[in-house]
């Protein structure tokens, strides 16, 4: 069985993350998605709308995705990796090179993001609505 993992936040889910998740587990057989905990967000200087619970809830139900863990800190991933046995790490390429240390343990794949969408781009679109 080959094992897919990715990481994400995947907070106001949209069709950039169905995307990336389907073609995440095109490559394999079996998706682990690690999503970032609140504190993580936190010490990233991001804050999710939904909490992790709901961002993990949420995700368990898309038919791609086979199993969520939590992504605590930046230095974990060799260990999920290995814990895991993991085959393919897979990334949006705006993280294209960030994560090629893990060549050593697995394969690595940075994928196209979905043009015109991102969780970004949706918060300045309502803040926009909202100010407008």
């Amino acid at each position: 069985m080959k094992k897919v993992i990715t990481y994400g936040t995947f907070d106001l889910l949209h069709t950039g993350h169905i995307n990336i998740l389907k073609r995440a587990k095109d490559l394999g057989d079996y998706l682990i998605v690690a999503v970032s905990s609140d504190e993580f967000n936190a010490l990233k200087g991001k804050e999710a709308y939904h909490s992790f619970e709901n961002r993990k809830h949420i995700l368990e139900a898309i038919r791609y995705v086979d199993e969520v863990i939590p992504e605590h800190h930046w230095e974990q991933k060799v260990d999920d990796v290995k814990n895991h046995d993991v085959d393919i790490f897979v990334m949006g390429d705006d993280w294209e090179g960030k994560f090629d240390f893990l060549k050593e343990h697995c394969e690595v794949v940075y994928l196209p993001r979905t043009v015109g969408i991102s969780t970004t781009k949706i918060k300045e679109d309502l803040l926009n609505v909202n100010n407008g």
